[in-house]
This record gives C-alpha cells, structure tokens and sequence, in this order.
C-alpha cells in the first residue's frame, strides 16, 4: 500500500464446505495454457458506503466463503507436474479450497469524486487499490487465483480484484461476483444452481498437455531503460454516451448499405478506438499496426457449450492491417475487411 490508502487486514477466505464439489482436479485446455505468461486481470467495482449497520467487512468476508462453495475452482491453486519421461510439465488446476486472499483497506482522505474526475484522467494513487500488481498467470502455483481488495473511502467503497486467467474468463467471473453479490445481500446460498465446468476438450488433444518445461518458466524481467529515453504516459478514461454510440453505429451502417451485413456497436466502437489512436500515433503509412480482440467461444465450438459455464473460453484473435489502408478506408472498409 502506499499513499493515502492504508491497509488494515489480509487475510485467506476459504469455502464454508470445501468437500461439497467432489471435484479435485481441472484440466487445462491450449486456451487456458496460451495465457500461461500473460499479467491476471484486475478489475475493479465502485459503490456508494453503505450504512456502518451493514457490518460490510464482515459481510463480504463470510458471504466470499459460501460463494467460494459454489464457486469452487477460485478457492484452489495450480499445479504443476514434471513428465521426467520427456522433459516437458503439466498444469492444472487443483480444487484444494486453499482460499482466496481478502484485503482490507483504508482511504480516509479520498472520496468517489477522486475517482470518477471529469477531465478523464486516472490517478496514480489508484494502483494501491487492487490487491496485487505484476502476477502472471503462472503465478497461481503459490498465489491465490483470486484476490479482493475493498478499500473504504470517505463516501464510497472501491472493490478491486485479480483473478487467473487460466482458471476463468470474464464471463465466469462476473458471473461469480453476481453470485457473491446475490449471498451477500440475502445472507444464503439456497436457489443458486451448482457449478457447470465447460467439460471441454479439443478433438484429438490428449490430456493432460505436455507443454516444454521451457515455455513454463516465468521470464526475466526485462532490463531498465534510462528514465530520460521513456516516453512520459499517461493513463486516461474514455466515456461513450449512447448518443456517441448509436451514431457510430448508424455512420457504420449507413456506409455499408446493404441488409445482409449488421455492423454492431462494439464493432463501431472498437473501429472507431483503433482508427483514433493510429491516426495520432507516429506510424508512418507502410507502418502495420495490429488490433487484438478477445471472442468468446462457448457458442463457437460443436457442441456448443452452455452460456454460463464456469471456465476460460476466451481466444484472442489478431487483426492487422497497414496505417494507410486503416486510415483510407472508413469504419466499414475496416470492418468488412
């Protein structure tokens, strides 16, 4: 922690039943393993301070723990094997109900206002918000594969988390916070369906996967550059209204004048972002530039999988094109490239 944000309490949440699953070990399919040395998400929630009967800490701390029942694969933490036959390991994850790690923080002087500033900037002191910084995927042999942060500010409360990517995608985990959400606010876990594992595997790919014990290892930091060849960057926020929205996609529609072919508001607004930042970028017309989009797979592979299942189904697909051509050919030329 640093700053103004102090911390109070850390501790480790773990399931109320940790033997309701009956499930102990997860397989690791090429998705999950593709994200092996990739930084963990952190996401992170703002809310109004709720009244001091609410006994907040105490209330999330045992509503994570029967949310963590139900949601058993966040309690645990990977596992690696070593396959000394041909030099190569295995991962996967192991539903040992370790826990998850929960902090608890302070931010006296800070309130929502300094969070949500209109001129769009983010603030350096946001980083002490989330529970952890730097921790790849692989990290999960010895850290949690979720951790949350609540810090209490003067008006508000900020809830920033982490959680492995190999374990779960975004869909499972909001999934997982609106589950978590619902206990909490109800104090009971009675109604909620049990967990459904993606129960998937590639046609032909036996399991578990042998991967080069050299693709395992985590990389070494990259060496420091001097202070005065780093570029000065700052982190900013961009808020589309609907109005903003609707007429991207409209433009976007309007360009491609035919009723065969829907342009989508994410596809809108993704051209429109990626247009915005080479158009003020250096790149020079040859220049290839590269836009990477994370598609959901769970109704893109046969059998298709059901909508909520618990698991990573995400791929990320590279888009790249030149500067000229990006630049040259309106929202709908990139789109229907």
């Amino acid at each position: 922690m640093g700053g103004p944000v102090v911390l109070i309490s850390s501790s480790i949440v773990q399931p109320g039943n940790s033997d309701q699953s009956g499930q102990t070990k997860i397989h690791l399919t090429p998705f999950d393993l593709s994200l092996l040395q990739i930084d963990c998400p952190q996401r992170g929630l703002l809310f109004p301070k709720p009244d001091q009967d609410f006994k907040l800490i105490s209330r999330l701390k045992s509503s994570l723990s029967t949310a963590l029942e139900i949601y058993f694969p966040f309690a645990g933490r990977l596992a690696k094997v070593e396959n000394l036959e041909d030099n190569t390991v295995s991962f996967h994850t192991d539903c040992d109900g370790s826990g998850a790690r929960f902090l608890h923080a302070e931010a006296k002087s800070l309130s929502v206002s300094d969070i949500v500033q209109p001129h769009g900037e983010v603030p350096d002191f946001i980083k002490h918000f989330f529970p952890a910084d730097g921790l790849k995927n692989s990290d999960g042999l010895t850290e949690p594969l979720l951790a949350v942060q609540v810090t209490e500010m003067k008006d508000g409360v900020f809830l920033g988390y982490y959680y492995n990517h190999m374990v779960a995608d975004g869909v499972s985990v909001w999934n997982f916070l609106h589950t978590w959400s619902m206990i909490c606010s109800s104090g009971s876990s009675s109604g909620h369906q049990p967990l459904v594992l993606k129960r998937w595997f590639l046609q032909g790919v036996n399991y578990p996967i042998h991967i080069p014990v050299s693709e395992a290892e985590r990389p070494p930091p990259q060496p420091s550059r001097e202070l005065s060849s780093v570029p000065v960057m700052q982190d900013r926020v961009f808020h589309f209204t609907k109005k903003n929205i609707s007429d991207l996609k409209a433009k976007a529609n309007s360009e491609v004048g035919s009723s065969d072919t829907n342009i989508s508001s994410l596809q809108a607004v993704s051209a429109h972002m990626w247009r915005s930042i080479i158009r003020h970028s250096a790149l020079t017309g040859e220049g290839e530039t590269h836009c990477k989009v994370v598609v959901d797979l769970r109704q893109r592979v046969n059998p298709p999988l059901e909508n909520d299942c618990f698991g990573n189904m995400v791929y990320i697909t590279p888009a790249t094109t030149t500067v000229e051509e990006l630049l040259g050919r309106g929202l709908v030329g990139l789109l229907c490239k």
